[in-house]
């Protein structure tokens, strides 16, 4: 099970990312500690901390994402665990340390990525009963998809010509969309406080960005 021993090291002007660390309770010291060390001196802007479970065969496997945004970078981490005789552990299995320790591993990384190489902030809302949809009203569902340019995915399908009695080959067509971060959370499963911080985080990255965009954010930084 994750640790639940909190971070003793969170600087001040982290202290709201710190307590959502803490309170997804997954392993908070080792996750705290590489986002602290990614986000550095900067201020955090806004951040969102996602945690789902998985299922793999027989195994459960728990991943946590983080993202923070600073006025010049967005920081996106993410952790998962082990089990000690998961074959996906680093630790290769035979090796010294997986027979003496047998213990479960963890491993957490961080990107770094500057706001002005985002490319796109998309988010996708799902509502019930959209012609009474009232303002203010939250979504059933928000899926918050960031795109820098790193991973992409592609959705192919077998082109036409229009023409119903055409069986000739015309290949395939499709659409390439930036997928580095995809973040689906529910009302139902996630809660209700987990669709609204992931709209207010949404807001706060596409408000940076867009500043950053016309120099806002850059004049900021230079000012300091």
């Amino acid at each position: 099970m994750p640790n639940s021993q909190p971070s003793s090291s969170a600087r001040p002007a982290h202290g709201d990312l710190i307590a959502a660390i803490e309170r997804s309770g997954y392993y908070p010291a080792l996750v705290a500690e590489a986002v602290e060390d990614a986000v550095g001196s900067e201020a955090v802007l806004g951040h969102l901390v996602h945690q789902e479970t998985t299922f793999d065969a027989d195994e459960v496997r728990r991943h946590v994402t983080v993202l923070a945004v600073t006025p010049t970078r967005l920081i996106a981490g993410h952790t998962d665990e082990y089990g000690s005789d998961d074959p996906m552990a680093p630790v290769p299995p035979g090796s010294p340390d997986a027979v003496a320790g047998a213990k479960a591993y963890a491993t957490t990384s961080t990107e770094t990525v500057p706001l002005h190489r985002i490319s796109s902030v998309v988010v996708s809302r799902v509502v019930e009963d959209p012609a009474s949809h009232r303002p203010g009203t939250p979504p059933r569902e928000v899926v918050l998809t960031i795109g820098w340019g790193v991973v992409s995915r592609l959705d192919l399908e077998p082109a036409n010509c229009g023409d119903p009695h055409c069986d000739a080959d015309h290949g395939y067509t499709g659409t390439a969309t930036a997928d580095d971060v995809m973040i689906r959370v529910s009302a139902e499963a996630d809660g209700a406080d987990a669709v609204a911080e992931t709209l207010a985080f949404a807001r706060a990255l596409t408000d940076v960005v867009t500043d950053t965009g016309t120099g806002t954010a850059a004049g900021a930084q230079s000012g300091r």
